[in-house]
């Protein structure tokens, strides 16, 4: 289930840093390094987790194959933000159904 991959992606909080930086536009894996205080080796490792889990977008400038810059991918979070809603409206369902009951018993 890509929620399931979702969820194990941002479990990291370096990895949920990253997806707050790229919120404000896409950057280079060496910025989001830098600004993230994490060495290249660990934001390649994390950035890998999230492309795996299809959270961000690699691309290569025309200029420099060799640069990689990383944006959002707004589908995974969508998916997300679905079944979050379905899971609350089941419990608001049997909150109310919870209520209705003890009502009826006073």
């Amino acid at each position: 289930m890509s929620v399931d991959r979702t969820l194990a992606a941002l479990a990291d909080p370096h990895r949920r840093g990253v997806v707050a930086l790229l919120r404000k536009g896409p950057l280079r894996a060496g910025e989001l390094a830098e600004r993230t205080g994490l060495s290249p080796a660990a934001m390649s490792r994390h950035l890998r987790t999230l492309r795996s889990a299809g959270l961000v977008e690699e691309t290569h400038p025309d200029f420099d194959a060799r640069v990689r810059i990383y944006a959002l991918n707004p589908k995974p979070i969508a998916a997300l933000r679905a079944w979050l809603e379905e899971t609350e409206d089941l419990w608001a369902a049997q909150l109310q159904g919870l209520k209705a009951h003890v009502e009826k018993r006073k």
